[in-house]
């Protein structure tokens, strides 16, 4: 997959500019706080329906404007050409996908692919369950045809069945939202199950690249309530007295979590910087995967590469992208050494004032 263009109106630092990246690596500099990170965080809003640094409503909208837009031109590996656009208030959002209007975001979702690591993806490992989930859903979106639909399906139930929880006896009613629950929610566990399986062995490859040091590293996905003796069905049945006085759904797979296992230590046993490697371990391993899956690779995108990894880890990261056929952005204030030093062709971007300005 390979970005051509890229147009943000009135988003952040940005009242107009286009972005056309080339083939194979590019490099975005500039001052901090000039807009570099931005150009990477509309990327990666289009492809994943929201942004790494906060809500849409929280300052993407640039000062004294009614909405952001964002139009995106992308190819794939079949020569096939798409275009995206994105229009956004802060609270209402409209967005068209090859000429057709998009029902709902998840459809873009589906559409792009577009992996980022930045300073946030730390909580991939040391984070909340809701990280890893959705790192988990958004490739199940792009490997698992039906998985949008049986997301939805299995989400209306939920909200039912929460709606019930609310109102007083209401009790008579709860059978069949939650028969619509278990239907939908033991597939989507299923999914997410064999996703993580071939997860395992993409993984392998990147620690043994980024983190040799710590030998074989487990996943296994917790489904979202205590499978050793229980369906779902039994699950959801034993937490309604607990529901019903919480007034929301304990269990299910919107309580699903990835467990990542260091030899059977926790992960909080990891440095900062081993954190941080591990997380884009996770990263490049579903990229992998994609790549796989999908028959090429997504496009990756690299924040301040220089200040989250030490030399020798960039290196590592570089030699594993190197022949990978990737397009790759990465930011920085300045040109890393590691990147200067590869001798390969890099197209290099000035992002200053609002603009974005070819420079090699």
């Amino acid at each position: 997959m390979r970005i051509e263009r890229l147009r943000l109106q009135h988003f952040r630092c940005f009242a107009q500019t286009e972005f056309r990246p080339e083939p194979g690596f590019n490099l975005l500099i500039g001052q901090n706080g000039g807009g570099k990170t931005s150009v990477l965080e509309a990327l990666h809003l289009l492809a994943h329906g929201r942004s790494f640094r906060g809500r849409v409503r929280d300052g993407l909208v640039r000062r004294g404007q009614p909405a952001l837009e964002l139009l995106v031109d992308w190819q794939t590996e079949e020569a096939a050409s798409h275009r995206a656009g994105l229009r956004h208030t802060g609270s209402q959002w409209q967005a068209r996908l090859d000429g057709q209007e998009v029902q709902q975001l998840g459809q873009l979702v589906a559409a792009l692919a577009v992996i980022s690591f930045e300073p946030g993806s730390h909580a991939l490992v040391d984070g909340g369950s809701e990280t890893r989930r959705r790192y988990l859903d958004w490739g199940l979106f792009h490997v698992e045809q039906d998985f949008l639909l049986l997301w939805r399906q299995y989400a209306r139930a939920l909200k039912q069945r929460n709606a019930l929880l609310r109102q007083p006896g209401s009790r008579s009613q709860l059978d069949g939202w939650e028969h619509e629950m278990v239907r939908h929610g033991e597939v989507l566990t299923r999914q997410r199950e064999a996703y993580v399986a071939g997860l395992q062995a993409s993984l392998a490859h990147s620690v043994e690249a980024l983190l040799p040091e710590l030998g074989s590293i487990e996943l296994h996905l917790h489904p979202g309530w205590k499978t050793s003796a229980l369906g779902l069905g039994d699950a959801l049945l034993l937490a309604r007295e607990r529901d019903f006085a919480l007034g929301h759904t304990t269990v299910g797979p919107h309580r699903a979590d990835l467990r990542i296992s260091l030899g059977g230590l926790p992960t909080d046993c990891l440095s900062r910087g081993q954190t941080k490697q591990l997380a884009l371990a996770l990263v490049l391993a579903q990229a992998r995967q994609l790549a796989g899956a999908l028959g090429h690779w997504p496009v990756l995108q690299l924040d301040d590469l220089a200040a989250e990894l030490d030399r020798p880890h960039q290196e590592r990261v570089l030699a594993e992208l190197d022949g990978c056929g990737a397009q790759v952005l990465i930011t920085g204030t300045e040109c890393p050494v590691v990147l200067a030093d590869r001798g390969e062709p890099l197209a290099v971007f000035h992002v200053e004032h609002g603009e974005i300005s070819r420079a090699v």
